[in-house]
């Protein structure tokens, strides 16, 4: 069982919407989630009451421009730039940061938009020595590095987004994600199709953002340097129809050289939310609470027990 918590928090004068999951005793770490492109943090209530019932406490919020966090129409995909975003997650991450070595060691999990995301702060020397550094781990599922064939634009739709999203930031669009493309699951796939928070509207600022993010993924501009990442996992699906999992794959071996404790777990015909697959997503449940539950302790302190 979990004990479910909603709230707010103010990011740079935007409200946007929280939730959290507690096991019922103390927990025993703490993982900060970041979601995906038209998403939201209700989409994962199976995973994170099954993390809460192994002992871990999630916190989520829904970002700006998706979910609970619009108030009009207006605000759907109004993102911001790559800066903001960035500033909001390490916002909503700091309070969570262990205080002292008694504290459970905090770990942070980002799907889709959102693993590049969380790349993209993990990787920003900004924010090393405040908040990367005291993070035990960084985990990653399904992290849009770049778009897989089923869903590649044109080079020239690519540009003329980009053009435009300079001279337009704000104008929306829309982009849905095949639902059919993202699980296997029947029942998934008609949830999604129906889910009234996937507005499935993007602006061209924010569209152009997320293909810059990856763009930097991809050259390698954007990685793990230093000392501060000491643990990083990444699963990915073989048949996602929506992020490329060669990409994922070249990512990991290529430009994760500087973490000294990293695991790429590859799940063999599985769709792009690892999370809602099927009855199967509890084997990735397992896979995350076990990693986790691995590595004990704050960051940046040796432990035996943690496998390392």
């Amino acid at each position: 069982m979990a004990i479910e918590q909603e709230g707010t928090f103010d990011a740079a004068g935007k409200s946007l919407y929280t939730k959290a999951w507690l096991p019922e005793g103390s927990p025993k770490a703490k993982l900060i989630f970041v979601h995906g492109f038209s998403d939201h943090i209700g989409r994962y209530q199976r995973m994170f009451t099954a993390l809460a019932q192994r002992g871990i406490a999630v916190y989520g919020f829904d970002q700006r421009g998706w979910g609970r966090s619009v108030a009009k129409s207006s605000e759907r995909g109004l993102t911001g730039p790559t800066s903001l975003i960035i500033a909001d997650i390490a916002a909503f991450l700091k309070p969570h940061l262990p205080a002292s070595a008694a504290d459970p060691p905090v770990f942070v999990l980002g799907h889709s938009m959102g693993g590049a995301e969380v790349l993209t702060l993990l990787s920003d020397a900004a924010y090393q020595d405040d908040i990367v550094r005291h993070v035990r781990g960084w985990l990653l599922e399904s992290p849009f590095i770049a778009i897989s064939p089923e869903e590649q634009p044109s080079a020239l739709k690519v540009l003329a987004g980009r053009v435009a999203g300079k001279l337009l930031p704000n104008q929306q669009v829309y982009h849905q994600l095949k639902p059919e493309n993202l699980s296997r699951d029947p029942a998934i796939v008609k949830d999604l199709a129906e889910d009234v928070l996937m507005h499935n509207t993007g602006t061209l600022g924010g569209m152009a953002g997320m293909l810059d993010r990856a763009a930097s993924l991809v050259s390698g501009a954007v990685r793990p340097r230093g000392t501060a990442v000491r643990s990083l996992w990444l699963g990915h699906g073989t048949r996602d129809k929506a992020i490329s999992y060669a990409a994922s794959k070249k990512y990991f071996e290529q430009f994760t050289e500087a973490v000294p404790d990293k695991e790429f777990r590859t799940y063999e015909g599985w769709y792009h939310q690892l999370h809602s697959d099927g009855e199967c997503s509890d084997e990735f449940y397992k896979d995350v609470a076990d990693w986790i539950l691995a590595r004990p302790g704050p960051a940046g302190e040796e432990r035996a027990d943690s496998k390392l």
